[in-house]
């Protein structure tokens, strides 16, 4: 059969909407078939038509194609089992709420969500992960990460203008013909159905009980406005109290960490203390604690190596040892270093507050080796000191 006779009859097909569901076809313009669900292709269409054999054990084809049979997954072995492989299904296991067995690499993934302007038509489970539809006529999704199917559009009521209609992404918006006031149609009623906003007609005084919005220009609208600007004004003086606090408490802080600096440096008067960036007190006679007695020949530098910069392994070591500490562990060591007992009630909420001390402490500045040093040996932890290899001429345990 000549190629022109070819084409031309798959334009006659198409024309008359006998299309081909495969995409594909014969040598001689047939359609080739689709292998049905448990089946896969044997032959591959070309001179003749698809040839299908059924899916040996191990295998399966869960929809009609023209791939072969897949390989069935195999559950890792903390996850339970569902359901077998069969020839038209895959093995489904049972993972954790949040999570679908990804068949591919044998584990269980995290579910994705929906973007916005999409909905879910099929939740994540064990037949695999979310599947989500741009939302059609008529519908939409505000939500950024949805898990949840497209939302029906709100319809405005007879005494409502439509500003802006109803896309994938955003609900309608509507605007009241009398007061002029932008407004979201209300939350779906008890049978189902939107209820439809009343306003007051002309006469009334002020919206009927009930009313899911409200009005500035009704009568007694000018004691409202008085209202919320006093809100408004009490808001914005709270917030310039606020920030006018927080420049205080900050140039407090510079100059705590400047007379720390000067403690470092053997300077400081014994007795000063210090003030931290998360607002606890340190004692600087701790600080001279590295300082030689008079008369002595021990050197009086600190160790002004940061505690971040320690490697990740040492940094483990410490806080498992201070974890394990008991009576003298991570809790004296905060107080040592200056956090108040509510701050460390805190910490102690968490699975590692060892870990949440050391690393809360360790982002302030000037958090050297030589500090963290001393406080360890104000709760008798030589081992803690030895593990961060503190210089010895700078620590003195009592």
């Amino acid at each position: 059969m000549r190629p022109s006779i070819i084409c031309a009859l798959l334009l006659l097909k198409v024309s008359f909407g006998d299309a081909c569901a495969s995409g594909q076809f014969t040598e001689t313009g047939r359609c080739c078939s689709l292998c049905p669900s448990g089946f896969g292709v044997e032959v591959k269409c070309g001179k003749e038509d698809t040839k299908c054999t059924p899916c040996p054990q191990g295998t399966f084809s869960s929809s009609e194609g023209l791939g072969p049979c897949l390989p069935c997954a195999k559950c890792p072995p903390s996850v339970p089992m569902v359901a077998s492989c069969s020839a038209t299904q895959d093995t489904q296991c049972e993972c954790d709420n949040g999570y679908f067995f990804l068949s591919n690499y044998g584990l269980c993934a995290p579910c994705s969500k929906c973007n916005r302007g999409e909905g879910v038509i099929q939740e994540c489970g064990p037949q695999g992960n979310t599947q989500c539809q741009i939302c059609g006529l008529g519908t939409f999704s505000e939500e950024h990460l949805s898990t949840k199917p497209c939302q029906p559009c709100a319809q405005c009521s007879d005494s409502e203008v439509e500003i802006r209609a109803c896309m994938p992404n955003s609900d309608t918006l509507c605007m009241d013909r009398k007061l002029h006031i932008l407004s979201r149609p209300p939350l779906d009623g008890p049978d189902g159905t939107r209820d439809s906003p009343r306003w007051p007609d002309e006469g009334e005084s002020s919206p009927s009980p009930g009313t899911p919005k409200f009005t500035l220009h009704d009568e007694g609208g000018s004691n409202n406005i008085l209202a919320y600007v006093s809100v408004l004004a009490a808001v914005v003086l709270g917030l310039l109290l606020y920030v006018a606090y927080k420049c205080w408490r900050s140039c407090k802080q510079k100059r705590a960490l400047s007379k720390a600096r000067a403690a470092e440096l053997g300077t400081s008067p014994e007795g000063e203390k210090l003030q931290s960036d998360s607002g606890v007190f340190l004692d600087s006679h701790s600080l001279q604690d590295n300082q030689p007695s008079k008369g002595t020949k021990r050197d009086s530098k600190q160790d002004n190596r940061l505690y971040i910069n320690l490697p990740p392994h040492r940094q483990e070591e410490v806080e498992r040892l201070l974890q394990e500490g008991g009576g003298q562990g991570w809790r004296q060591l905060g107080a040592a270093l200056g956090y108040e007992p509510e701050q460390l009630d805190l910490f102690g909420r968490g699975e590692a507050p060892a870990h949440t001390l050391v690393s809360n402490w360790a982002q302030k500045e000037g958090s050297t080796l030589g500090l963290l040093c001393s406080a360890l040996a104000r709760i008798e932890r030589p081992d803690v000191v030895t593990v961060l290899n503190c210089p010895t001429q700078g620590v003195s345990v009592v």
